[in-house]
Formats: C-alpha cells, sequence, structure tokens
C-alpha cells in the first residue's frame, strides 16, 4: 500500500467520484439525491449518461474507473445480479490496489453480511449471474464482493431518513478529498525535501520506540513549514498511524486562560485530547489521562508554536533540532520563486538579486515576503527599493519578529536592545564583562535570547544576531522618541549621532553611542559639553571600518566632560592630546583609544577597579602610561607602534595581565612589574646578542618566521608555542627588529636605573644597535 499510496499522490484524475450502482434499484430514487448533492459541493462525479451513443460503453467505464480519485460502490438487492455491475467491482478493486484509490462501499437495503457471503436475496442474485460462467471468473466475482463488505462502509438500515444518509456519504467524500489531494503548498520551499529527510531519519519510523524531536531556530526560518510538510507526509495511510495531529498555536491557547500552572496544563491536555479524539470539550481531573489514552497506540503528534517549557511539559519531553539556514544558492532561489516565479534570476537582475538576499539574510520567510514585495518591478525600480529596504523592515517582517520581541521580560528586552545597537558580533565574555554591572543579568539573559533563538553563539565565542533581528532592535530603539534622537536609550544612525553631539541635544536617556565614523558625509564637530548632559552614559564607540581613509572629526576646544558611568570607551583617531581633566574612569571595563592624538591619559592614580582591556595601540604620540596599580583587574595591554612612548612608571605592579603587546619586545611573563622582565635579565641572563641574532637569521631563512625571543629564557622560540606574538617576528623585519631587541636586552639595565626608567628610548635603542654593528 505504500507504493500505491505514493502513485495516487502523483496520478491525474479527471473525475473525483465513479459511482458504481444496479440502475433498477437506485437511479430514480437514492442516486439522483446523491449526484445532485454532490454537484451541489463542487464533487465531479462521473455519470454514465454522458457517454455518446455511438462509443461503446464498456472502454468508457474503464477509463472513467481509472481516472477517479474515489470509487463509490452502492451495493443494492440486485447489484450482483448485473455482470456489468460485477466487472466495474473488479476493475475498481484492481485500480484501488494499483494507484491507491479511496473506495466508500454503500450498503442500500441490502446486509453487508449477505455481501461479503453472498447469501440472502443478494446471493441468489450472484447465483443467476454466475449461470453458464466458468469457476475462476465466479471466484474473481467473489472475492471481490467479500472483499468491499470488509471495507467500512454506510449502511441504509442505520440511518433515520435517505436525506441524512445521502448528506453524511457527501460529507465523507468531500473530507476525503480534502486530505488525499496532493498538497502543492510547499513547492516554493528550497531545500525542504534534505529537512524532511533528516528529521524522518531522526524519528526512526520503523522503530517502536516513542521518539521526541523539538524543532528550534529563529522566527521565519521556516519550523512550522517543516513541521506542516512532515505531517502531511507521515499522516497518509501509507505510514499507519492509528491516531495523528497537528496541535496549532499551543502558546496561544496556554496563555488565554488565567489559571496556575497545574491547571493551564490540565486545560492543554483537554484541548489536546479533544483535537486528537475528535470529540468536544473532553475534561480530565488529573495530568495522567492523555498518556493512559494514548498507551498502545501508534501516534503522530506535532504541537506548533511553543515557547515555554511548561507548554513541552504538559505533553512531552524535549529533544531538539535546529534549523540551519539555506546557502546562497538556496537563498537566492527562494527569492527568485517569489520574485520572478521561477529558479533564477533573469538576465540583468541577478547582482540585485544577490543584494536582496542580503538583506534578508537568508532568512527563508524574509526572502519570500521580500521577494513577493518586488514582483513585476523593473531593474530600475529595483535599484530604487535598494536604499529603503536597507534601512526599514517591511511591514509584514516587522510585525513577525516583534512578536519575538514582545513576549521577552522587560530586563530581557533591553538585553535584546543593547546587543541589536551595541554588541551583535562581539564576544560573549566580553558583553558579559561589559554588562556585569548593570541590572540585565547577562549571564542568564543570554542564555534566554539563546532558547527563543534571538541570538547564536558561535563555538568561537562570538554572538551573531540575525541582520533583520537587528534592523528591528533598532527600529524599536527609533521608535522610542521618533524625532528627537537624544532622548532614545540609543544612538546607531550617523547623521543622528552627529546632530547630537554638535548641537548639545543629548539627555540622561541615552546609554549608549555607536558610530562608525566611515559613514559620516561631511566633517564631525564635537562640542567641548556634548556629554554634559549625557550622565547616564555607559557604552560610547567612535571607531572606523575602514583605517585607510582618515575620518575628520574636530573638537576644536577639547572635551570639558565625560561620564563617569562609562564601562565602554573607544574613540579611534581621538583627536585631543588629553582625557578630561575631570574624568573619573572608575566603572570604566575597556579603553581603546587606537591611532589617537593623545600625549598623556591622565594625572595621579586614577580608580580603575573594573578595568580589564587597555588598548592604544598607534597612538604615535603618548609619552607614558600613567600609574596603573589602581587597575587591580587589567588583563590586557596594548601599545603597539606608540613609537614616541618614554616611560612605563616604575610603580606600575599589575599582577593579573594575560595579555601584553608593546612594539619591538615579545614578553611571556610579566608576574609582579614592567620593569620585572628586563631587569632580571640584565641581572641573570647573560645573553650573547651576535648568538641571537644568528639564531633568528638561520630561523628566518629557513622558512619559520614565526621565530622569536624569549626575553626571560634569554633563547630563541616559536612564539606561536609560548602564546607571544610581536611585529618584529615578520619575516621582512626579522632581522632589524632582532637586532634592536637583543642589542637593547644587553643595555637595559642602565636604561633601568636612568631618571626616566622604563623601556628604551628610541635614540638608546638606536644607540646600542650602532655599537653592537662596530663590536
Amino acid at each position: 500500500m505504500a507504493a500505491s499510496s505514493s502513485s495516487s499522490s502523483f496520478h491525474c484524475w479527471r473525475y473525483h467520484v465513479f459511482p458504481s450502482f444496479c440502475g433498477e434499484d437506485v437511479r430514480r430514487s437514492f442516486l439522483s439525491h446523491l449526484e445532485k448533492e454532490l454537484q451541489i459541493k463542487g464533487i465531479n462525479a462521473f455519470k454514465d449518461h454522458g457517454i455518446k451513443r455511438s462509443r461503446s460503453i464498456w472502454p468508457e467505464l474503464k477509463h472513467a474507473i481509472w481516472e477517479s480519485r474515489i470509487s463509490l460502490v452502492v451495493l443494492s438487492r440486485n447489484y450482483a445480479g448485473s455482470s456489468w455491475c460485477l466487472n466495474e467491482l473488479l476493475e475498481i478493486m484492481e485500480s484501488r490496489e494499483a494507484l491507491g484509490q479511496t473506495l466508500l462501499p454503500v450498503f442500500y437495503e441490502v446486509d453487508p453480511s449477505d455481501v461479503r457471503k453472498q447469501t440472502g436475496a443478494f446471493g441468489k442474485a450472484f447465483e443467476k449471474t454466475c449461470v453458464g460462467r466458468n469457476v475462476e471468473e465466479r471466484q474473481r466475482w467473489s472475492r471481490a464482493l467479500t472483499n468491499v463488505a470488509n471495507v467500512a462502509g454506510d449502511w441504509s438500515e442505520k440511518w433515520e431518513s435517505e436525506a441524512s444518509m445521502v448528506e453524511k456519504i457527501v460529507a465523507d467524500v468531500s473530507e476525503e478529498l480534502n486530505c488525499c489531494t496532493p498538497s502543492k503548498d510547499f513547492d516554493d520551499f528550497v531545500g525542504l525535501e534534505a529537512h524532511i529527510a533528516k528529521l524522518s531519519s531522526m524519528l526512526c519510523l520503523q522503530s517502536n520506540e516513542v521518539r521526541v524531536i523539538g524543532i528550534w531556530g529563529p522566527t521565519g526560518i521556516g519550523k512550522t513549514t517543516i513541521a506542516r510538510a512532515l505531517y502531511n507526509q507521515l499522516s497518509s495511510d501509507a505510514y499507519d498511524f492509528q491516531l495523528s495531529l497537528f496541535m496549532e498555536n499551543v502558546k496561544g491557547s496556554y496563555r488565554t486562560k488565567e489559571l496556575d500552572g497545574y491547571s493551564l496544563k490540565l486545560h492543554l491536555q483537554e484541548r489536546f485530547l479533544s483535537e486528537i479524539f475528535n470529540q468536544r470539550n473532553i475534561k480530565i481531573s488529573h495530568l495522567g489521562v492523555a498518556q493512559e489514552r494514548l498507551k498502545n497506540q501508534k501516534a503522530l503528534i506535532v504541537l506548533d508554536d511553543v515557547d515555554e517549557l511548561e507548554q513541552l511539559h504538559a505533553l512531552a519531553d524535549k529533544t531538539q533540532w535546529f534549523v540551519g539556514f539555506p546557502s546562497k544558492g538556496e537563498a537566492i532561489q527562494i527569492l527568485c520563486r517569489f520574485a520572478f516565479g521561477q529558479n533564477s534570476a533573469p538576465e540583468g537582475y541577478y547582482d540585485l538579486a544577490v543584494e536582496v538576499a542580503k538583506l534578508a539574510g537568508a532568512l527563508p520567510l524574509g526572502l519570500s515576503i521580500l521577494g513577493a514585495s518586488l514582483r513585476g518591478m523593473s531593474k530600475e525600480e529595483w535599484t530604487k527599493a535598494l536604499p529603503r529596504l536597507k534601512t526599514s523592515l517591511n511591514g509584514k517582517i516587522e510585525k513577525l519578529l516583534g512578536v519575538c520581541y514582545d513576549g521577552l521580560d522587560e530586563k530581557d528586552k533591553s538585553l535584546f536592545l543593547h546587543i541589536a545597537c551595541l554588541f551583535n558580533g562581539e564576544n560573549v565574555d566580553r558583553v558579559k564583562q561589559l554588562l556585569a554591572k548593570s541590572a540585565l543579568d547577562a549571564e542568564f539573559g543570554l542564555k534566554v535570547l539563546v532558547d527563543r533563538s534571538l541570538i547564536h553563539i558561535h563555538a568561537d565565542g562570538y554572538i551573531v544576531m540575525h541582520c533583520l533581528l537587528q534592523q528591528k532592535g533598532k527600529e524599536i530603539t527609533r521608535g522610542q522618541c521618533l524625532h528627537e534622537p537624544g532622548k532614545r536609550r540609543f544612538l546607531v544612525d550617523a547623521l543622528e549621532i552627529s546632530d547630537v553631539l554638535a548641537d548639545e541635544t543629548g539627555t540622561e536617556t541615552v546609554l549608549g553611542i555607536s558610530l562608525d565614523m566611515s559613514e559620516i558625509d561631511e566633517q564631525l564637530y564635537i562640542s567641548e559639553k556634548s556629554f554634559v548632559k549625557m550622565p547616564n552614559l555607559q557604552f560610547l564607540r567612535l571607531y572606523n571600518n575602514f583605517p585607510d581613509e582618515r575620518v575628520k572629526v574636530y573638537v576644536p576646544h577639547g572635551l570639558d566632560y565625560l561620564p563617569r558611568k562609562l564601562s565602554l570607551l573607544q574613540w579611534d583617531l581621538y583627536p585631543v592630546k588629553h582625557m578630561p581633566y575631570k574624568f573619573r574612569p572608575e566603572f570604566l571595563v575597556e579603553l581603546t583609544m587606537r591611532d589617537s592624538k593623545l600625549e598623556k591619559l591622565w594625572e595621579g592614580v586614577q580608580p580603575l577597579p573594573s578595568l580589564k582591556h587597555m588598548d592604544l595601540s598607534a597612538s604615535r604620540n603618548i609619552k607614558d602610561i600613567p600609574n596603573l596599580s589602581g587597575a587591580t583587574n587589567l588583563e590586557k595591554l596594548f601599545l603597539r607602534l606608540c613609537e614616541n612612548m618614554v616611560t612605563v612608571s616604575p610603580r606600575n605592579r599589575v599582577i593579573s595581565i594575560t595579555q601584553f603587546l608593546l612594539d619591538k619586545y615579545a614578553i611571556s611573563k610579566y608576574a609582579e612589574s614592567f620593569e620585572f622582565v628586563p631587569k632580571t635579565l640584565a641581572d641573570n641572563a647573560g645573553l650573547n646578542a651576535m648568538e641571537i641574532i644568528a639564531s633568528l637569521y638561520t630561523g628566518h631563512g629557513s622558512g619559520n618566521t614565526k621565530l622569536g625571543i624569549d626575553l626571560e629564557e634569554g633563547a630563541c622560540k616559536d612564539v606561536s608555542e609560548t602564546k607571544v606574538w610581536d611585529l618584529f617576528a615578520t619575516k621582512l623585519f626579522a632581522l632589524k627588529y632582532a637586532s634592536d631587541a637583543a642589542c637593547t636586552v644587553l643595555r637595559v639595565d642602565q636604561i633601568i636605573m636612568a631618571k626616566q626608567a622604563g623601556g628604551p628610548r628610541r635614540d638608546a635603542a638606536q644607540a646600542a644597535g650602532a655599537g653592537a654593528e662596530e663590536d
């Protein structure tokens, strides 16, 4: 039967119903009423009186039987008295076996047992027909009558009126047509077959064990579509499930009742039992009823739109299967199906289709909605539509994504907006550090967002939020105060940020500013009091995605103020020589001022208990690093390309640093202070500069470009193995930098003892290098 069901799905049916009957018994009564009701319901039934008189009747009947989805056999008193009827029945049973057609028997004024055994008046009619027939033909007819009588059908004796019986038969026919009609609902879902195959293999359909699979993924990726397609396939007769149910909107029914947790679970099980047994208003007294009623029954159950563990626990345990995003090729194919009605883009549209597919982020729902919205447009219209699609969501997409956001509590909503506006693509540990002192409970909140498929955390530890969700988050923030951006919690638009900073229109509402300075079309002027009205600002990011593009940022009168609540201060190309004099960075977790004009950070000792990361790389004017003894939790200090660095304060004794990058040095351990390593080397290492240079030269010459100097052990080592990286380990400049470093090491004690203690001056290093050359 499995093969038959499969065949029926692809067969082209000409008629909905083929009625087989004995005309003298039912044509002018029961059959006429039945045909009229079928016609009213739009059901196409074969009618033998439509055969042209010049044609042979049997070939037409035979074709009609094989081209009908349902065979309706009306077994009456004289049905077996007609060899025509019996031959029709043989053909019906044969086509049913071959094509999986549906057979609906009707026992009209005849007992089903008489048909099955060929007894009574029905049997006498059969005997008359068999007179003169050979044994084989008689046996075939008898077997067909027995088989048709074994199929459940309607018996006229059970009905009070013929009209009610006709109504019931037509309803059964209609329902059967609805169920057996092959679905084309999922023809546009590219890659569906692969999802179905994977899920089917996980279900282990040949096993007698209970299997539970949870389909998990972001909104719009196709979870319901996959589940519905799988259900349609598995609920057919081929898989022999005794019970099947696709239970929609589980979360909706769960939330509509104002009941306690136990009562809500009872309500959910009552709905479940009512639907699966097709009985209204089933009531139960305890939670074990559903499991008991389904015991020893093969059932297929799909629970759609589940968003709380309690809902799942009320009906099943959980196993997860994550729905993956389509590939680039599949994404473009989905878009093209909805935009052009074909699998590929017409000539001249491909690049536009690729761009739109990127905006949808390979989300099937987004691809289908955007594709449909662009259908019928010219290339010029597509091009004009792109800027709008980049800055605002399609209404249908926005509404659907809004459901996901609305289901969060206030803390998790806030965390969602933090990630959408500031931290998408950032390391999860870094985000936890930056939010550690907030009221958001980032550790728990991130798990919630992951469980709701609103973010994904890669194996390498980076947070990824889908671009449509990120855009939704930004639009939620923008909607907080549409025409006064300075009153929003987060500012992310370059033009709006420029206006707020230049016009000093920020307010205490602002928590975060994130500006890609490469997006600024004109010069950005920042007032010295731009941040005075934003005392609650915690995250300030002014970065440049295109380092080679020199953005013109002007702070003509310097800055008078930066908020003390800043947790993140990232300002690439900072154009001022110093930080505001009254800046107190007591909450600062990360300070990043790459390629800045800074000459000095601040005076004296600042309380820096939260500082974990400091990056002043390429700040070529900075001359010294102030006393960081208050930074008791500092883990990373980056000073690459700080060419004029003269002093690292001798009072610095930072014991928590795990990563320290200072240009032309490769330092692996510096547990007590920055001068600890060079002083120890001068006292104990006894290095030979020429041996080190020779080792480096030989190693680099053999292709080992990762060879560097371990100053603690006074030897050349592979810096990747010792987790030490430095610019001098590159092949091109290896020998020059190695010479500087090795010769500096021999004279470092003298430098440490000088008045300006710390790392070597450039001129001292050069003089040392010259001396080595003379030696």
